[in-house]
């Protein structure tokens, strides 16, 4: 999970339709490598600095999420490329009901989104939700 809007509205489409379906939600939030392997200890900080701040993004939309849905999601942070670990992650695992990706709106949806309704797509052994970014708070409660 990023910061980005899309990414936000994503995870309330679902913890909504988790609620709905008695379903539980994992969210996945990757520390991407830094590019400063020269200087590992730099490397290391900014890392964790990145990690550090991803948590605190997501306690803060889970926190607004466990409100409006009792839903409590499951927080998962891994270090490396986000596709791969993605897509690692589904392959180790068979509870997987569906990767939800949120679409930036306009002409670039996101590297994620791009990946994995293109190229990526016919890979995983569960369907893909795509939610756009344009979306708003009611229609996602509707079609949740």
């Amino acid at each position: 999970m990023k910061e980005a809007p899309e990414a936000r509205l994503a995870l309330r489409f679902a913890a909504r339709r988790a609620a709905k379906t008695d379903r539980k939600v994992e969210v996945l939030a990757v520390v991407e490598p830094q590019d400063f392997a020269a200087w590992g200890g730099v490397q290391a900080a900014m890392e964790e600095e990145e990690r550090l701040r991803l948590e605190a993004t997501i306690a803060s939309t889970v926190g607004e999420l466990v409100e409006e849905t009792g839903v409590k999601p499951k927080i998962t942070v891994r270090s490396g490329d986000s596709i791969k670990v993605i897509c690692k992650e589904i392959a180790e695992r068979d509870d997987v009901a569906a990767l939800v990706l949120g679409a930036a709106p306009g002409a670039n949806p996101g590297p994620i989104v791009k990946y994995f309704t293109g190229e990526g797509a016919g890979d995983l052994p569960c369907p893909v939700l795509l939610i756009p970014g344009g979306m708003d708070d009611d229609r996602i409660e509707e079609l949740s």
